[in-house]
């Protein structure tokens, strides 16, 4: 999720505090397809429009869809940040006939992030203003707080998770974003939802949190520093080591929510640019997923990828005064869990 103020995600009634800071739209044109671009970022793939998915709430002055994720049916669920109480917060979508509908709304949550667990199956939500996470039912109904409260003494602003194989989860903290401080964490929370740890602190507004391709570690983005970092984990999940791994040459945008492919790929969407970036795990930029020019008028952010379980269709969310829309195109790898979310 974006470098949005807190008390505004909290209020969702000022649109001024809620604009995108530091946003621009991509309105130059770039390399064709498969072409080397000059900058450096790899071969630039082209982004299609599949539809358009809601439009600039009123009552919020803007939509902001996040956390796609598929459902055991091929439906793609997902999530818009800014809907008010009684419209969709959470929105199911059938691709094959272009139609969405209602999942689930409510009056309190600020949803950055979806994803069922391997667990239990159920959807999880992430709500940054009150620092909850809640689950609901694969259906979207019988919503429960599965966590709530401080974490060593300190609340959470939750905005993205990744799973484990056996469904604790992983979370990245944006404590601190409002003020401008690192006082970000990445925190595991057990599949229990009953005891919370922190695994890395002093982080300035972790946004986007995976597993790589082998569970050995997590890829987590700092919003507002423009890097990638790599947490290694231990076999308990505690953290072993960490280290800066990418960083982002991302000019106004800054990075947003991650992906990965089964072949390790990371899909580092970018907050302030309709595209995302495309890396392998050794850090080198392979492509740059983008909105075209002649399209990308009133669109300011690329938040977030799902990649079709098992194929390489995948669906990005993107987002702007022009409204919420999904784009496809072809990943570099098959979709796995951890491009599935999040």
């Amino acid at each position: 999720m974006r470098r949005l103020p807190i008390r505004s995600l909290t209020a969702l009634a000022t649109t001024a505090l809620l604009t995108l800071t530091g946003c621009g739209t991509a309105t130059t044109t770039g390399p064709a397809a498969d072409t080397p671009a000059a900058t450096g970022e790899g071969r630039t793939v082209r982004a299609e429009k599949v539809m358009r998915l809601t439009q600039t709430h009123e009552q919020t002055g803007m939509t902001l869809l996040e956390g796609p994720t598929f459902d055991g049916n091929g439906d793609l669920l997902v999530v818009d940040v800014t809907a008010p109480a009684g419209e969709p917060k959470v929105l199911r979508v059938d691709l094959h006939r272009k139609t969405s509908r209602a999942v689930h709304t409510d009056a309190r949550g600020t949803y950055t992030s979806a994803q069922f667990s391997p667990y239990d199956g159920r959807i999880y939500l992430t709500d940054f203003s009150h620092g909850d996470i809640v689950s609901l039912a694969p259906d979207g109904g019988d919503p429960r707080t599965f966590f709530s409260g401080e974490v060593d003494g300190a609340p959470m602003n939750p905005d993205d998770l990744a799973f484990d194989r056996e469904g604790n989860l992983y979370v990245s903290d944006s404590r601190g974003m409002s003020e401008g401080e690192p006082k970000g964490r990445v925190v595991r929370v057990d599949r229990t939802g009953k005891k919370a740890t922190v695994l890395a602190s002093g982080l300035a507004a972790p946004n986007g949190i995976s597993f790589d391709a082998r569970y050995r570690g997590l890829w987590f983005s700092e919003l507002t520093e423009n890097r990638v970092s790599y947490l290694l984990l231990d076999d308990e999940g505690r953290a072993a080591s960490r280290h800066t791994a990418i960083r982002v040459d991302g000019g106004v945008a800054q990075t947003d929510s991650i992906a990965v492919d089964a072949d390790g790929n990371l899909y580092q969407a970018l907050h302030g640019r309709p595209a995302m970036a495309v890396y392998s795990p050794h850090g080198e930029r392979l492509a740059t997923v983008e909105v075209p020019a002649r399209a990308a008028a009133g669109l300011q952010s690329a938040t977030n990828v799902a990649i079709t379980p098992g194929g390489t269709r995948a669906y990005l969310t993107v987002s702007g005064p022009a409204g919420g829309y999904l784009y496809g195109f072809e990943a570099l790898g098959r979709g796995v869990r951890q491009s599935n979310g999040g």
